[in-house]
């Protein structure tokens, strides 16, 4: 039982992780579009801001509880059963989640440069580059499931 809370809370953590990683680059398109309009782009930074801060705390509680699920079971026996062993398939999922982390802190820094008053890319490559992380967790939804290795 203790471990379907323990995989209920890294999953809930980790949708509202990827809610930030999804909403962040809009943000960046707003603020990008927003011209010379200085009282929507501080609002919108102010926005990114909160939203970089909640991702970030819910990332750190998504990475404990997977932590928990990943080598729990040396700490806890009984209640954490070892749920990958022998299997890589963790190990792709791993270098994924990777993955998106760094375009995570990519478009923090994004938004710090913005909120600095340095340029962003135009709106239209950061349109593109939100659809990345969708692919990304495409990948990672898929090794979970399947366990293809």
């Amino acid at each position: 039982m203790t471990y379907l809370w323990v995989k209920s809370l890294h999953v809930v953590f980790v949708i509202a992780w990827m809610a930030t990683v999804f909403y962040l680059p809009r943000i960046l398109v707003n603020i990008a579009e927003a011209g010379d309009e200085p009282a929507v782009k501080a609002r919108l930074i102010l926005m990114g801001r909160r939203l970089y801060r909640f991702g970030h705390n819910m990332f750190g509680l998504a990475f404990l509880f997977g932590l928990a699920l990943w080598e729990g079971w040396r700490v806890f026996p009984q209640a954490l059963p070892n749920v990958v062993g022998p299997l890589h398939w963790i190990d792709a999922k791993l270098t994924l989640v990777v993955l998106l982390l760094a375009y995570f802190i990519w478009t923090g820094r994004l938004l710090k440069r913005s909120e600095k008053g340095a340029a962003l890319p135009s709106s239209k490559a950061l349109r593109i580059m939100n659809e990345l992380p969708v692919l990304v967790l495409l990948g990672v939804v898929f090794l979970v499931i399947a366990k293809p290795f």
